[in-house]
């Protein structure tokens, strides 16, 4: 048998010339630079060709999009109106997945419109009635349009449920439901999930007709091209610790998850004033003002992103490098999807958790929910720091270019100094720039680490009660993004329930940039989205 198995030949990596895509859809997909599809991709691309209903898990970031879009534009004839929904939880993931989808359509002539709240009505219907093959839409908005008819033979032959998970996460779920009570019932509905609570696969019985059940998550829901680590704290130590792990690591471009609005504003500003390119994004924040952040990151005019979780919801940018929890989030699946912003499209990428050992048990319960590999790190002390900037020193040194003045002003140095001296104080010049800040060692030593967490956990069974994590959730004050009681990310009054506006034209046909929405259209309070 073993001599069998090693004269088998090898089997050729598929391309998407071996899925049976039309030539046109082929050449959209060379033109994107695709030759080799993703795992999500050669598995699902075959059954949507077929017409089969499909149930799709996989990590974000592995090339959903295509996988959908792709089959889904091979299948419809763009003449014959509207042929996909694809159903989004946020503007800016919908705006995304709509430039895509016009991409891999244009060859044969797709038009793609998107819809979502604080635009004009108006013009979202007319550019659908003048030809829109594709709609992607965010659930509130299109589900106030069908309640009011206001599309005349409105009948996708393929839905898509897309991030099917994060409009759970939510409230989107009954609007979902409600929804599909509009569509034909004789479509091909396709529903794609990084994660699979129990409701996600309740909605996946009631709306799909005998799926294909496909899951590319190899026994992990998270993505093993993300390392992930873990630092125990103190507290009062959280801000020196983010500062002192972004020092440390390489960060290109990073998002920093925080709990609340106002604490995403005050760490921003500490950010800042530690010399990063930081900007925050979170419900509070008007229309434009959210454009411009989000556009500053993707341009990397910001390099450090600090968001509330329902705020970062469909942000998808390829090179995120680093993801930092600077608390740990409520639940498993907020920390799938936080994490989900950095090594997507086959790059790796790193997620760092600060936690206090009143955490540590919840952290216990992410890890087992999740089914991922975290590593235990300790903050690097300034001395180990020091040892790490003094090879990026010499390097830097060693590439420095030479300027012709650069001559001169070492002749003059020479005329009083000798060239031992001079060099010494050169290098110690730049010593003096390389400012650590924060105390010497941040976080809990390993010797003490065990005895403390031993105690921790003895505190939590005597006291019956769920410990330090639910307790302080309102430690840093303010407004939280899924507070109940004040305003929030999922508060529906005031127009857009989610509150991520792209801030882009009035949901048009990819590229036009025409129309503003009127600020009338964005305080209708029922275009919730």
């Amino acid at each position: 048998m073993q001599e069998n198995a090693q004269t088998q030949p090898k089997k050729e990596a598929i391309t998407f010339d071996d899925l049976g895509l039309k030539k046109e859809i082929l050449q959209s997909v060379k033109d994107a630079g695709f030759t080799i599809p993703s795992p999500i991709q050669a598995a699902a691309i075959p059954f949507i060709l077929q017409g089969r209903d499909i149930v799709g898990q996989a990590h974000t970031g592995t090339g959903k999009t295509a996988a959908f879009g792709l089959p889904a534009l091979n299948n419809i004839d763009p003449r014959n109106g509207v042929g996909i929904l694809v159903i989004t939880p946020t503007r800016e993931l919908a705006t995304q997945v709509s430039d895509e989808l016009f991409k891999y359509g244009r060859n044969i002539g797709a038009r793609t419109v998107t819809v979502y709240g604080g635009s004009s009505y108006n013009r979202q219907i007319d550019l659908i009635q003048r030809g829109a093959s594709v709609v992607v839409a965010t659930p509130g908005r299109l589900l106030d349009i069908l309640k009011k008819n206001l599309l005349k033979d409105f009948a996708p032959s393929i839905v898509v449920l897309d991030e099917a998970d994060e409009m759970l996460d939510m409230g989107f779920l009954d609007d979902i439901n409600e929804i599909f009570s509009y569509l034909p019932s004789n479509r091909q509905t396709l529903l794609f999930s990084a994660t699979m609570p129990k409701p996600i696969k309740l909605l996946a019985e009631r709306i799909l007709d005998n799926p294909e059940f496909i899951s590319i998550t190899q026994g992990e829901t998270t993505n093993t091209d993300i390392n992930q680590e873990y630092y125990v704290i103190e507290e009062s130590e959280r801000d020196d610790a983010i500062i002192r792990l972004m020092d440390s690591e390489e960060c290109k471009k990073a998002v920093v998850f925080c709990r609340t609005k106002s604490e995403v504003d005050r760490l921003s500003n500490v950010l800042s004033s530690a010399g990063y390119l930081a900007n925050g994004l979170h419900g509070d924040m008007e229309q434009r003002q959210r454009e411009t952040v989000i556009k500053g990151f993707k341009n990397n005019n910001v390099n450090v992103l600090v968001a509330t979780d329902v705020a970062a919801r469909g942000i998808h940018v390829d090179n995120i490098s680093h993801v930092f929890n600077y608390h740990i989030p409520f639940d498993p699946e907020s920390y799938v999807h936080r994490i989900g912003r950095t090594g997507r499209a086959g790059t790796k990428g790193k997620a760092i958790t600060l936690l206090t050992p009143l955490e540590f048990k919840e952290l216990q319960r992410i890890k087992a929910k999740v089914g991922t590999t975290m590593t235990h790190a300790f903050v690097p002390s300034k001395n180990d720091l020091r040892a790490t900037n003094l090879k990026s020193i010499v390097t830097n040194i060693e590439d420095q270019k030479i300027y012709d003045e650069a001559h001169q002003i070492l002749d003059l140095l020479k005329q009083d100094i000798d060239e031992e001296t001079i060099m010494f104080k050169l290098v110690s010049m730049i010593l003096d720039k390389q400012t650590i800040q924060g105390p010497n060692t941040i976080g809990i030593p390993a010797d003490k680490l065990a005895a403390i967490l031993e105690r921790a956990a003895n505190r939590r069974d005597t006291k019956g009660g769920r410990g330090g994590f639910r307790g302080s959730r309102s430690r840093s004050g303010g407004s939280s993004d899924r507070n109940r009681s004040g305003s929030s990310d999922r508060n529906r009054s005031g127009g857009d329930r989610t509150r991520s506006s792209e801030g882009r034209s009035s949901g048009g046909y990819r590229g036009n940039s025409e129309n503003r929405s009127s600020s009338g259209d964005r305080n209708r309070n029922r275009s919730r989205d």
